[in-house]
């Protein structure tokens, strides 16, 4: 990390996304853990690739609360700070809309997706791709796998070619995860 993304990092002021996140503790996830976690992960891989921007970063501590918390009152986000109206927008941007298939809505990343919306996509799809080697069930990996060879790995080229060399990564580590479960049969030592 530069000097000057250390002083980008320091002045910014993350602490309200913060709380909001801890609003989604109680939320696990199919992976493992809790949606809490993943943001915070998120945010960790933006930071690790180099990408300082305080709007990305607010928008990254919150962004499955709105797809994933029944009921969650938007304004909280609006009302956060001063970034408020812009980070609600990006996490919006970044959210299934009601109705919308998985395809779908990374189609529409893609194609309208702001960079920063990409950005988001492929951070979250590293941590859930880094999360799914603790998953036993073999359809969500191989379907986690092949959407985001289809439709994540081109959002990532738009944005930042080292995500995608991660993705891959990922995805063939994940393929050998998937390789060893079909293997196994239960009642063998």
């Amino acid at each position: 990390m530069t000097e000057e993304q250390r002083d980008q990092l320091a002045k910014m002021v993350t602490a309200p996304y913060m709380a909001l996140a801890t609003m989604a503790i109680c939320k696990a996830r199919k992976i493992s853990g809790n949606q809490f976690r993943h943001q915070a992960m998120s945010r960790i891989i933006l930071i690790d690739y180099g990408f300082m921007d305080g709007i990305l970063h607010k928008a990254a501590l919150i962004h499955d609360l709105v797809e994933d918390l029944e009921d969650f009152n938007h304004q909280l986000i609006i009302d956060c700070d001063e970034d408020g109206p812009r980070v609600y927008k990006l996490v919006l941007e970044v959210s299934r809309r009601p109705g919308e298939s998985k395809t779908d809505f990374l189609k529409r990343i893609y194609i309208e997706g702001s960079d920063n919306a990409c950005l988001i996509k492929a951070a979250d799809r590293i941590a859930n791709l880094s999360d799914c080697q603790f998953l036993m069930e073999k359809s969500f990996i191989a379907r986690l796998c092949e959407e985001s060879e289809r439709y994540v790995i081109p959002i990532a080229e738009r944005v930042c070619k080292d995500m995608v060399t991660e993705i891959a990564d990922l995805i063939a580590h994940a393929r050998k995860v998937l390789s060893a479960l079909e293997q196994f049969s239960p009642g063998e030592e």
